[in-house]
């Protein structure tokens, strides 16, 4: 467990298991979301976990992480929400588990008319019902694998052009890409949201800055390196 910056915590696995990827917290005033699970859960990341004000809600953002989900759920006395389009993944089922039918799932509402502070987008392409988390008053975006950060996203802050930070994959480890209107869709879920930065599924893969341009920017790029130059992805303004 390693605080990269305040309000984040990426938990992970040493050495790693599978193919290494974390869990996000976000610890804010009103409790904590848990984004993502890992496989492996001990006594020693329960209570680190408590310590910090323990769990409120968990959001998987794609079968591949439904594995352990409802141990943790059943260790910090919450609830984890699946998308109901990836239901037919579930391996594992329980009372903790719920299924969210809508494209936007606010959490840690008051009960007020105000606009939750922290919402999943389901926005499709890796899985029907593949999600990213957004939190407004951090202005960062959890993307999971659903948006890939890529190398040239993390290290070159001041990028030549035709040079991505995001790539928007069916299959990441067998390198088969999306078609191009699914990269549309993709960003067209998350276009009206405001994020500065954005967090994948590996630690260091995190983009610092601009983020929300740099992700249609990257879609316009990979879109017109299929051969859609004409595509309606390039009229999208960010």
């Amino acid at each position: 467990m390693d605080k990269n910056h305040s309000g984040l915590i990426s938990i992970y696995t040493v050495p790693k298991v599978g193919i290494g990827q974390r869990a996000i917290l976000c610890c804010t005033p009103q409790g904590n979301i848990l984004w993502d699970c890992i496989t492996y859960i001990d006594d020693e990341t329960i209570e680190r976990i408590k310590d910090l004000g323990g769990i409120r809600a968990i959001v998987i953002s794609h079968p591949h992480y439904f594995s352990t989900c409802i141990h943790w759920a059943q260790a910090f006395g919450c609830k984890v929400y699946l998308s109901k389009e990836d239901e037919e993944w579930i391996m594992r089922r329980g009372p903790e588990q719920v299924l969210w039918t809508d494209q936007r799932l606010g959490l840690l509402s008051d009960g007020s008319n105000k606009p939750s502070d922290i919402v999943a987008i389901k926005t499709g392409g890796h899985f029907p019902g593949s999600s990213v988390l957004w939190w407004g008053s951090a202005k960062k975006l959890l993307v999971a694998d659903t948006i890939m950060v890529v190398p040239s996203g993390v290290y070159h802050a001041d990028r030549l052009p035709g040079t991505a930070s995001f790539s928007f994959m069916w299959s990441y480890p067998n390198f088969i890409p999306l078609p191009p209107d699914e990269v549309h869709n993709i960003w067209k879920a998350v276009k009206d949201f405001e994020f500065d930065d954005a967090h994948g599924a590996f630690v260091g893969q995190d983009t610092r800055g601009d983020s929300r341009k740099r992700v249609l920017d990257s879609a316009k790029l990979i879109v017109k390196s299929m051969g859609y130059a004409d595509h309606a992805i390039h009229a999208e303004q960010a």
